[in-house]
């Protein structure tokens, strides 16, 4: 991979893992100073919020792919014509969100939720402030597509990272000094994403060179939809997928399994970050580059994933057991740990489906891979249904690889790249990690387990030395960069 590339991961792998440092460390302090209803309205407050992200009707991604093309193109003013018509059409969208949420969570307050009635009247209190996040949550998802379609991952993150620390901190220190009520709480969140909103706006508008405020244009905002509306169908389609197998748990087997599945599941999904990284990094040069050179670069994405992620994941399947009966206790690891293992080779496979779903939506046609993922959701829960009344907990987990398994390689077939190489780069890795799910279910013992694992991630790093140029090509540079001596 490119040098520039690798750089941009690396700075993406960061800025995923500070903000989630950050929010782990404040969650504890959170529900001192609030309590313990209180912190579960404000995370249900944002988990809405979060489900109104689909008022950005894919016009983050549309504005990401259209300005990093214009930019190949050296065309500032087309970048920013798509940039003001992106912005003005997202804010219009949050407005009307807002206005939905105001009224729509007046009514749910009143008349669906148990809560006392003091804390009722506090978030009656909250709405306005609630209603005013969802128009700054729009616009904010403008700011980064667009810095993002210009690869200033760097200018971005560091935003991000800033923003993150504030929405934190700035909540927290206002339930400690004014009042550890909602008002207080969100009203400051609010001015928290308002301050981090102005701040990528303000680094958008100097990285784009845009100099004055221009009216959406009609051509351009029907080129945004005809990109985004697909992109959008492609993501609700992908969160139904992901909260299905939960659901279905919960109907078919009880509350007390979807504990002993989403507590490994929770965990393990954070490896999800090395494929985000990666993933986040490449659409923008997908998009502005030509298709000979992107499958070149979607490629090496791949084989970058299989050397970097699978070493990961062979950790994540002997660790997790131990980590489990230190974290949760012996019981519920005992009855988690066989999921979460099979669930790591889920994340594993949708980090490489990731990879091929971007250059289709990049160099295909969005279309194609929304298509895919509405076709394969009644497959999905079909084999759910089977899976779990025959399997249980297994059943679920096995059905959610297969799915993922499933979705790589008819997306791999739509991007018509060539298919061969990329196979028998990944199979091989794809036996190590099957390996490992077989020889952690019998190793109970910490001490054994991790030199298990140690043998096998070191057996894994020396196939990815011995059979992949390209990725010794990367260490070699490491090398040279860790010790500059040998090079002179």
């Amino acid at each position: 991979m490119e040098k520039g590339i690798l750089k941009n991961v690396a700075i993406n792998f960061c800025g995923l893992v500070l903000p989630t440092f950050v929010s782990l460390v404040t969650v504890p302090a959170y529900i001192r100073a609030l309590g313990v209803e209180r912190y579960g309205v404000i995370s249900l407050v944002w988990t809405l919020i979060g489900y109104f992200g689909i008022l950005d009707l894919g016009m983050s991604m549309a504005a990401q792919n259209h300005i990093s093309k214009a930019r190949a193109s050296n065309d500032e003013e087309e970048c920013a014509r798509v940039f003001w018509s992106a912005f003005w059409l997202n804010l219009g969208t949050g407005i009307i969100g807002g206005l939905v949420i105001y009224f729509g969570a007046f009514i749910y307050t009143a008349y669906f939720t148990r809560v006392s009635p003091a804390l009722q009247h506090e978030v009656y209190m909250a709405l306005p402030w609630l209603a005013v996040a969802i128009p700054i949550a729009n616009v904010s998802w403008v700011f980064s597509g667009a810095i993002n379609g210009a690869e200033r991952f760097g200018i971005y993150n560091t935003n991000q990272t800033i923003g993150t620390f504030v929405f934190q901190l700035l909540p927290l220190a206002a339930a400690w000094l004014i009042a550890p009520n909602l008002q207080s709480v969100l009203a400051a969140a609010v001015v928290a994403r308002l301050f981090a909103a102005l701040l990528l706006g303000r680094s958008t508008l100097k990285v784009l060179n845009i100099r004055r405020i221009m009216p959406p244009q009609l051509k351009v905002a029907k080129g945004l939809f005809n990109f985004g509306g697909w992109m959008l169908v492609t993501s609700m389609t992908n969160m139904v997928s992901d909260s299905l197998d939960r659901m279905m748990l919960g109907t078919a087997m009880g509350a007390r399994f979807v504990t002993y599945y989403t507590v490994p599941q929770n965990l393990v999904y954070r490896l999800n970050i090395v494929s985000t990284a990666v993933v986040r990094t490449l659409f923008p040069r997908l998009s502005a580059v030509r298709r000979d050179h992107a499958d070149v670069l979607a490629q090496q994405a791949l084989e970058f994933l299989n050397a970097v992620f699978t070493p990961v994941a062979i950790v994540a399947i002997f660790a997790l057991e131990p980590f489990l009966h230190l974290w949760v206790g012996a019981e519920l690891a005992r009855e988690a740990a066989p999921v979460g293992r099979i669930l790591v080779l889920s994340v594993w496979l949708i980090g490489q489906a990731n990879v091929t779903r971007v250059l289709i939506q990049s160099q295909v046609n969005p279309a194609a891979a929304a298509r895919v993922a509405l076709v394969e959701l009644p497959l999905f829960a079909g084999g759910l249904w089977f899976g779990i009344a025959h399997f249980g907990l297994t059943g679920a987990a096995v059905v959610v690889v297969a799915r993922a398994l499933l979705d790589y390689a008819v997306l791999l077939w739509l991007s018509a790249i060539r298919a061969r190489p990329i196979w028998l780069d990944m199979l091989p890795h794809l036996v190590f990690l099957l390996g490992s799910l077989y020889l952690a279910a019998f190793l109970s013992s910490f001490t054994v387990a991790l030199v298990a694992g140690a043998l096998v991630v070191l057996a894994n790093t020396g196939w990815s030395l011995t059979m992949t140029p390209a990725v010794r090509g990367i260490a070699r540079s490491l090398l040279l960069r860790l010790n500059p001596r040998k090079s002179a």
